[in-house]
């Protein structure tokens, strides 16, 4: 997360409560600033509807993810039919569901580059280009390999217009909407996924691509009709532009009382602040370079949050939840269901889209390890079914045949509490400050790598075990594996401070039995528009 948008979380607590370190010497003036903007912000709907809009727009390009993601299953499944007019090998196969992902990490740090020169906007506006040559050459695509570039294409062109819209939300929205407003991406993903599946089932792959241009083009259209982030305006100087931003973003905001500026305007100058502090962190740590960099890795802070993620990725991955999702029509009809595969489909991505929604309640009210293990045994027993059943219809000892998609419905489900989206939230939360953004690069890339190798060894593995049966229940193994693994190994982090996790690390790798310490903080509370300050402890016992 940007610096700028995590310093205004601490800010704009809906509790109206910040947790402060006892020993800060500049905890009134803090406590100063919480109050100056926190108590003024109107919570109204009227009031939030900019931040609103402009989320829903820039995370719009993610719909295009979506497409993409799941285009691979609906191409794959129609070359093998008898009469498709090109054929692909099961090599090539592989390479159109999994091509997308090689480019991800390369792709990903030129989108940050992007960002930080041109701006989160025009590098969404940049990201349409590729985007549409790519899903034009697939369309138009006389060969196998031809279809396999285009997909690389739209790979890049994904890499380069999401993330920038992750960043935008966290710079420009509100911590009590934060959450929610971040949450638009993989909903906007789940509702690209069912768009794709219905597209699939009445129509050619051919006339499905011209149509994904639609969801390249628009969302780069949309975005000329709002501000950039105000906080990266005000990092290239650009003020003028920056309170324009900040005064359509709040222009709904009532002025604070008592105040000479309006709402905007006080935003304005804490993000001033805010940016001086950060340019003044980042010459600091500019000295320490590249050895330094290496030597922070070194330490059990560095190297064990990287091992635990690894382990964690390897689960994720190899568990089947992305292979599901690249090959959902092959995978449905090698399992002998007799519900139409597209329909399934449409099914399995509705229910994703569900869940994208309700998982945000979940990961707020419940513990990560909690979570995990429910997710892996849950994914267990519904793969260990649907490899039973699989098997029976196989041999045709039972007439049941819609139970492996109802067993595949609800992996998918428990997929979503835990095992899909806790080790992807987990690296930007297990690093230390010091090395927090290269920890993040080094593992997301690390995690491309995993589900590279997982959607490439689909039909190596289909191979290998034997057919469906096998295959859904090497997948069962495997949960239950990512379920001991994270018993012993992953830690809670949920309410956890960025100390205690440091600390933590400085000790341990196993997790069993282990107990934080009792810690006094100071908590500034405000009622009714009295600021307090109290002591209290915590503790989290395991």
């Amino acid at each position: 997360m940007d610096p700028i948008g995590a310093s205004t979380i601490s800010l704009f607590k809906p509790e109206n409560t910040i947790k402060l370190d006892a020993t800060n010497e500049n905890t009134k003036e803090l406590v100063g600033s919480v109050k100056s903007l926190n108590v003024y912000e109107s919570k109204k709907l009227k009031c939030l509807v900019p931040q609103l809009i402009a989320s829903l727009i820039v995370a719009s390009f993610h719909i295009g993810n979506g497409i993409s993601l799941a285009y691979s299953a609906v191409l794959i499944s129609q070359l093998e039919e008898p009469d498709s007019e090109l054929k692909a090998t099961k090599t090539q196969s592989s390479w159109i569901a999994s091509v997308l992902i090689v480019v991800i990490p390369f792709s990903s740090v030129f989108s940050g580059l992007m960002m930080d020169g041109l701006g989160r906007l025009n590098t969404i506006k940049i990201a349409g280009i590729p985007g549409v040559i790519g899903w034009s050459l697939i369309a138009i695509a006389p060969n196998v390999h031809v279809i396999i570039f285009g997909r690389l294409l739209v790979g890049i062109s994904a890499a380069w217009g999401t993330s920038p819209g992750i960043v935008y939300i966290t710079e420009i929205a509100s911590a009590n909407l934060r959450m929610s407003l971040m949450a638009i991406a993989p909903t906007y993903v789940s509702l690209g996924m069912v768009l794709t599946y219905l597209g699939g089932w009445i129509l050619h792959w051919r006339t499905l691509a011209w149509i994904s241009n639609i969801f390249i083009v628009t969302p780069c259209i949309m975005c000329m009709f709002i501000h950039d982030s105000p906080s990266w305006l005000i990092l290239k100087g650009k003020l003028e532009a920056a309170q324009k931003s900040l005064d359509w973003i709040h222009k709904y905001q009532p002025k604070p009382d008592q105040k000479n500026e309006t709402y905007a305007e006080l935003q304005f100058k804490l993000l001033q602040g805010e940016q001086e502090k950060n340019k003044a962190e980042k010459a600091k740590q500019g000295k320490k370079g590249a050895k330094a960099i290496v030597h922070e890795f070194l330490k059990p802070t560095g190297y064990k949050p990287i091992c635990i993620l690894n382990g964690l990725f390897f689960f994720q991955h190899f568990s089947g939840v992305y292979i599901t999702m690249f090959y959902s029509i092959s995978f449905i009809q090698e399992a002998g269901s007799s519900i139409n595969a597209f329909l399934a489909s449409v099914m399995i991505g509705i229910v994703r889209l569900i869940m994208s929604i309700f998982s945000i309640y979940i990961l707020k009210r419940f513990r990560r390890r909690t979570l995990m293990f429910a997710s892996t045994f849950g994914m267990a027993v519904c793969m260990f079914i649907a490899g039973l059943y699989t098997m029976w219809i196989k041999e045709g000892t039972t007439t049941m045949k819609w139970v492996p998609v109802i067993a595949l419905l609800v992996y998918v489900v428990s997929s979503t509490i835990g095992l899909l989206p806790i080790p992807n939230m987990l690296i930007a939360e297990l690093f230390p400050l010091e090395i927090r953004g290269i920890g993040y690069s080094i593992s997301y890339s690390l995690g491309c790598m995993f589900m590279f190798a997982a959607l490439q060894s689909y039909y190596t593995l289909n191979k290998l075990f034997g057919g469906a049966t096998n295959l859904q229940w090497f997948f069962a193994v495997v949960c239950l594996g990512g379920l001991v693994y994270s018993y012993i190994f992953l830690p809670e982090t949920l309410g956890m401070r960025l100390s205690d996790i440091t600390e933590y690390f400085k000790e341990r790798w196993v997790y069993i039995g282990f107990e934080y310490k009792k810690e006094e903080h100071s908590v500034a509370v405000h009622q009714n528009g009295k600021c307090h300050v109290k002591t209290e402890k915590t503790t989290l016992e395991v």
